[in-house]
């Protein structure tokens, strides 16, 4: 297997954070009383499967190693797709799986500034590019899942 370098382990990551993220938001959109909320769960489904795409063309071009980021997705995505199941393991409630997925796309913005980072550093232009688009795409999903959990607490709260 081939020896990767730190952004290339990063890649491998952001590329199986995102096939996650597809799982999760079909997972939080099932949840009771995630109805009001589909829109914006398919939304970030559809960003999910989008950087998805866009990140495996870019590993796709990188010879030599190709097979060992996708090899580090994999594991990226089993794991997180272990703690959603921690996680979420018997919980049936709609502001329960925003909570995590509050966690998740937090953590999932931070992957991509890191390697927004390290390419701007090393000079890796396609990947900087790729990685200035990903984030702002991550900073909506932050947004999006904060306010829809609060709409969802102010819910829970009134018994509505």
């Amino acid at each position: 297997m081939a020896d990767l370098t730190p952004l290339d382990e990063k890649l491998g990551e952001v590329l199986g954070l995102a096939q996650a993220a597809q799982a999760a938001t079909d997972k939080v959109g099932g949840m009771e009383g995630a109805g009001d909320f589909r829109g914006d769960l398919d939304r970030m489904h559809e960003q999910a499967a989008e950087t998805e795409r866009r990140t495996g063309e870019l590993v796709d071009g990188l010879d030599g190693k190709k097979t060992a980021i996708r090899e580090k997705a994999r594991e990226t995505k089993a794991e997180a797709t272990e703690m959603m199941g921690v996680y979420l393991g018997g919980e049936e409630e709609a502001l329960d799986g925003f909570e995590f997925l509050s966690m998740a796309e937090a953590g999932e913005l931070a992957h991509w500034e890191i390697v927004e980072k390290m390419s701007d550093t090393i000079g890796a232009g396609r990947v900087r590019e790729l990685a200035g688009w990903a984030v702002g795409v991550q900073r909506e999903h932050v947004e999006t899942v904060r306010r829809d959990a609060l709409a969802l607490a102010a819910e829970e709260a009134t018994g509505g």
